[in-house]
């Protein structure tokens, strides 16, 4: 598999629409109004010197425009919510790609995963995002890389019955494109099941 640092979050997004559609879900999806830390020239693999990015804006692209600012999200309007991850969830949702452990995370992604955490209401992490939970709900067991037993590799999902967070870890280990297909299907489908509905 190639360098996918770039093309990860669209697929992301691509594959849990495609499962949250099998599982009958109704998605409404959010970004916080924010500046890209910055903007990948995918021709050099480097970032762009002069050119900035609205992470909204980006966001709504792959949405086709059916996107909300994040500020409107609440846990009393939903059943759960899914951070699909990529780079951007470790680059504009949190500090994680410059500050590691110490990173900070994004004021309106932290109110959200506490307010659906107090809730009771599940919370869905694929790829880099399960460091956000990790970061700001204490305790929370989760998924970041894989793990090998006896040669094979981890590809399916994680739950933390106890706090409602299914993580999975996708694009950060190298395996096979069906694999992280199959993954982050595995994770909707205990995000929904822990819904109740």
């Amino acid at each position: 598999m190639a360098n996918n640092l770039h093309t990860e979050p669209k697929l992301n997004y691509l594959i849990i629409l495609v499962h949250l559609s099998r599982g009958g879900a109704s998605v409404q999806m959010f970004a916080p109004n924010i500046s890209q830390m910055h903007v990948i020239d995918h021709c050099k693999g480097q970032p762009a010197t002069d050119e900035t990015r609205n992470v909204l804006s980006e966001s709504a692209r792959i949405a086709r425009g059916k996107i909300t600012e994040l500020n409107k999200l609440t846990a009393k309007d939903h059943d759960a919510v899914i951070f699909p991850g990529g780079f951007g969830a470790a680059k504009n949702l949190s500090t994680f790609a410059v500050d590691g452990k110490d990173c900070k995370v994004n004021g309106e992604v932290e109110r959200v995963l506490k307010d659906f955490h107090k809730a009771g209401k599940p919370i869905g992490l694929c790829c880099i995002s399960p460091v956000l939970a990790a970061k700001v709900i204490p305790g929370t067991e989760v998924t970041v890389g894989h793990e090998e037993e006896e040669g094979a590799v981890f590809h399916d999902a994680h739950v933390d019955a106890n706090n409602k967070v299914v993580t999975t870890p996708a694009y950060m280990c190298e395996t096979e494109m069906h694999h992280i297909f199959d993954g982050i299907g595995t994770m909707v489908k205990h995000v929904l099941k822990l819904t109740g509905k």
